[in-house]
């Protein structure tokens, strides 16, 4: 009976294990500069081409341009860097300057061959930060790993698990890898949770401190604000010259500002969309 109860336990083994997720692991860092962060998969996949503007066309960021690019270079050269929060109106090239720093930076380092690479976790995958942290560690490549448009609807384990990434843990955060993240809010959650919580607690500054305290995990903060029309007009007319439209001043800024009417906004990613329309129809 042992003998035959053998190969029935070694089918079982043999089914859990294919059963069971792939193991966690990085073997294809050469193969491009960016990456996305597969946690079903738990590994890379490779992007060939990183959609990004220009550094030199981001118009009415030069305070932010500074502080990123400089941040980005002393992480380069092996100096102390912050893990970095970019807040503020929506539509101002937050994410935009986050990769156009990147390829201005790997421009212009004196180790073409080691380049920075960055890596972008969903919102969804957070909580997998410590296992990407770990895998990191031991490469001998720079990593900026990059989350777009975070925040927290409530206060859940990756909102923990986020904290405790940043602040690096007993291990501290591994030398080759930076947090660089844009949200709309501050503070990665709704005043109105904060405020909840804080009419609620035996203690109300405790527990607003607690909210507050994830965001104050990044080392640098740089606040975007909202466009006004002589920024909009000077984002248009970049764009426009970069893509040698022809079409006179007075026309560009007339056409550009019904768009941002029809709109409803005026922001970068509005200016954007209009030049890419603009540009199909004179090719028409």
């Amino acid at each position: 009976m042992t003998t035959d109860i053998i190969p029935l336990l070694e089918r079982i083994a043999t089914a859990l294990e294919q059963l069971s997720p792939p193991k966690p692991y990085i073997d294809n860092v050469e193969q491009a500069n960016a990456f996305i962060w597969t946690t079903q998969k738990n590994t890379l996949t490779p992007i060939d081409e990183i959609a990004y503007v220009d550094f030199s066309l981001l118009q009415g960021l030069e305070y932010q341009k500074e502080l990123l690019l400089e941040n980005t270079l002393y992480f380069a050269k092996g100096l102390p860097a912050n893990n970095v929060m970019l807040w503020g109106a929506r539509g101002m090239g937050k994410s935009s300057l986050v990769k156009s720093v990147l390829q201005e930076v790997n421009k212009t380092i004196e180790n073409q061959h080691n380049p920075i690479k960055i890596i972008e976790i969903p919102r969804d995958d957070i909580h997998s930060l410590p296992i990407l942290l770990q895998l990191l560690k031991p490469l001998p490549h720079r990593f900026v790993i990059f989350s777009d448009d975070l925040s927290f609807e409530k206060e859940d384990r990756d909102y923990k698990a986020l904290k405790s990434v940043l602040d690096g843990g007993i291990a501290g955060r591994p030398k080759n890898v930076l947090f660089y993240a844009t949200s709309n809010r501050r503070h990665l959650m709704p005043r109105d949770m904060i405020e909840n919580e804080s009419s609620s607690a035996i203690n109300p500054s405790e527990a607003i401190e607690e909210k507050v305290s994830l965001s104050d995990r990044f080392g640098l903060w740089i606040g975007f604000h909202n466009c006004d029309k002589e920024l909009y007009d000077k984002i248009i007319r970049a764009y426009a010259k970069e893509r040698q439209l022809p079409l006179s001043d007075e026309e560009l800024i007339a056409q550009g500002n019904e768009w941002s009417i029809t709109r409803g906004s005026r922001n970068g990613r509005v200016a954007w969309q209009f030049i890419e329309d603009l540009t199909a129809k004179l090719a028409k």
